[in-house]
């Protein structure tokens, strides 16, 4: 059931990433975040009512070890500068390029894992070098051939910003998944209205964009819940790894839609930059 969970929500992530990245092409990435985000806490709302979890006669719980309250927040907040990071890189650079470098969002959790007393094993340092070296052959034949490095530094921007926002996930999802996610897009549409004031524009999107922007807000939110759902189902390890192949689904997107052709050695490090996380996340 994890295991399921979590494919599914490789590809709502890969699939929204794609679209976003593909949208802030045309638009400020800000925007396209701001208003997708906003959609995503309309859904989750409409979750909670539907499913009555916060009403009902044993309510999670919202403060204390495992609440979701202060998890979500933080979640939502690193979680809205990866994206921000995020949806700059796949503007700027090569999707089949920066969507798996911000894979290495896992290095994250492994870290906190260490910290909190875990022994790294040798199949997870191999995972660490494997995973370093794959970012780097991934990105190498683009930066040598003139492009600037502000893609790549997007990227491991993202990476960080969704590391935290997992670990911060999969501790509010102890108590609510659900709760956990409304409360981070509560925090992010929060950061949102403030961009609005200051902007002064909610995008001016065209009429045929909406149902675009419906579908990354809703599958986004979806990839969130259904990863939080599934470190409840089953080993976290194997959650994070198969939670951590969204960059296969956004590669493969770019080549059938945007027919983006890679060097022979950045499909080596796209390879080496999922195995690494695979290998990571699975020990």
């Amino acid at each position: 059931m994890g295991s399921l969970l979590a494919l599914l929500s490789s590809a709502l992530w890969g699939t929204a990433d794609f679209f976003g990245g593909k949208l802030s092409k045309k638009y400020a990435p800000i925007l396209v975040l701001g208003m997708t985000q906003a959609i995503g806490l309309l859904f989750g709302i409409t979750l909670v009512l539907l499913s009555g979890e916060l009403f009902g006669s044993n309510p999670p719980n919202a403060f204390g070890d495992g609440g979701y309250f202060f998890a979500g927040a933080i979640a939502g907040v690193t979680g809205y500068i990866g994206l921000i990071c995020l949806y700059a890189g796949l503007s700027t650079g090569r999707m089949g390029v920066v969507s798996p470098i911000s894979a290495l969002s896992a290095v994250i959790p492994l870290t906190v894992a260490l910290v909190t007393g875990e022994v790294l094993t040798t199949a997870q340092g191999i995972g660490v070098v494997i995973a370093m070296v794959g970012a780097f052959c991934a990105s190498g034949p683009e930066l040598s051939q003139g492009l600037s490095p502000k893609p790549i530094f997007l990227a491991l921007g993202a990476a960080a910003g969704f590391g935290t926002a997992m670990t911060f996930m999969a501790i509010g999802s102890e108590s609510s998944a659900l709760m956990t996610m409304v409360m981070m897009r509560a925090t992010t549409f929060i950061v949102t209205i403030f961009l609005v004031i200051r902007y002064r524009t909610v995008g001016n999107f065209e009429k045929s964009e909406i149902p675009v922007l419906l579908f990354i807000g809703v599958s986004d939110f979806l990839a969130n819940l259904l990863l939080g759902v599934a470190t409840n189902f089953g080993l976290v390890s194997l959650v994070m790894v198969l939670g951590s192949i969204y960059p296969i689904v956004t590669a493969l997107l770019a080549f059938i839609i945007l027919k983006e052709r890679l060097h022979r050695v950045q499909y080596v490090g796209i390879v080496f930059a999922v195995a690494g996380v695979a290998l990571i996340s699975a020990s």
